[in-house]
């Protein structure tokens, strides 16, 4: 198949550091490479790609300091997957909204893969005015928000199998690794960690808009509190290190979840996870598997007592099991030929609200 892949432009593909979703976007495109697909990623030109890479912009906005209108370069990129539309079979976007209009009045079929929470109420009228756009969710706990749009199916995020290792004999700390933000509740991770008496390693960004959040809430905690150890972003082989010696990831969100990418990295390198029950968590993790799920600061702490108890080669085979990126594209590849069979017999233009099957990767 002819594929273009549409990423977003504010990481590079794949990212320097921080950047979960064109960090599956690398990884989805390199599988299907792998497996004989003609790719084209239309991406930032500081991505590193097997697929044929179109530049949209020089460099990935966040880290080549852009500050500008954001939405200029994007306008730009749908514009320029428009031109070369005749090139696709298919065209996948891993971006916003903005190519919606256009995309529904192409000749060649689209799917767009949602990425962030959809609870806002502007979400619910967008997708019922563009109610026939083919949508997928990244967990089923992500489209409960909008139970009417056209879902296509559910696809779980995956890793390559070879990224990281895993770690039989971790070392007695734990770890933290996202965006410091309320909703990551990082606060809760240092309450818990201070709690059983284990040092924590913090590897986080912290955007521009959490700054306040950080200074009022996040630092006094860190830098009042010896066992706390801020690291800032990592990269593969920074995780791949404090993730593989963790005795165990802590993942206390306090959101709905979209998905949650940092807990099967960190399944990857056998280190379990305590998760709250939130969002797409319970998809993500099997209690006494791969970890815990809590709902509350005393559960979170009794799950660390007795992490030790989990099979760390057992959580690496349930990694293996559920999480490659050889699983996703498979299952991308199916959306894929049925978009195109739906085309080509113009079933997608006879009123109907979905024109492939439902899609579970769990």
């Amino acid at each position: 198949m002819r594929i273009a892949q549409i990423s977003p432009l504010w990481e590079s593909v794949p990212p320097l550091r921080y950047g979960g979703t064109e960090r599956v976007v690398h990884y989805l495109t390199e599988e299907l490479v792998r497996r004989g697909h003609e790719v084209v990623l239309f991406a930032s030109g500081d991505s590193r790609t097997s697929a044929e890479l179109s530049a949209c912009v020089p460099e990935a906005l966040r880290l080549g300091g852009h500050s500008g209108d954001p939405t200029i370069p994007e306008i730009i990129q749908i514009d320029r997957v428009i031109e070369q539309a005749d090139r696709f079979d298919v065209l996948h976007f891993h971006t916003g909204h903005f190519h919606l209009p256009a995309a529904s009045r192409l000749p060649v079929p689209f799917l767009n893969t949602m990425h962030g929470p959809l609870n806002h109420p502007d979400q619910a009228r967008l997708y019922g005015h563009f109610r026939q756009a083919p949508l997928v969710s990244i967990s089923e706990a992500q489209r409960a928000a909008l139970p009417e749009a056209n879902w296509l199916g559910t696809v779980h995020h995956g890793l390559p199998l070879d990224l990281y290792r895993a770690v039989a004999e971790p070392q007695e700390y734990l770890a933290f690794v996202g965006r410091v933000s309320p909703e990551k509740r990082l606060d809760r991770a240092i309450a818990i960690a201070t709690a059983v008496g284990l040092p924590l390693k913090v590897a986080a960004k912290i955007d521009r808009v959490d700054q306040a959040y950080w200074q009022q809430t996040i630092e006094p905690l860190v830098r009042d509190n010896p066992l706390v150890e801020f690291i800032g972003e990592v990269d593969d082989r920074g995780k791949q290190e404090l993730l593989g010696g963790a005795l165990a990831l802590l993942f206390p969100i306090d959101w709905p979840e979209p998905f949650g990418l940092v807990m099967i990295e960190a399944n990857a390198c056998a280190t379990p996870v305590v998760a709250w029950r939130n969002g797409s968590t319970p998809e993500v993790i099997r209690e006494g598997v791969n970890g815990a799920l809590v709902g509350s600061i005393e559960e979170a702490v009794a799950a660390v007592r007795r992490i030790d108890r989990l099979d760390r080669s057992a959580v690496r085979a349930d990694f293996e099991s559920r999480f490659s990126c050889a699983r996703q594209a498979e299952e991308y590849e199916q959306l894929y030929r049925h978009l195109i069979q739906a085309r080509r017999s113009g079933a997608d233009r006879s009123g109907g609200r979905s024109v492939v099957p439902m899609l579970h990767a769990a």
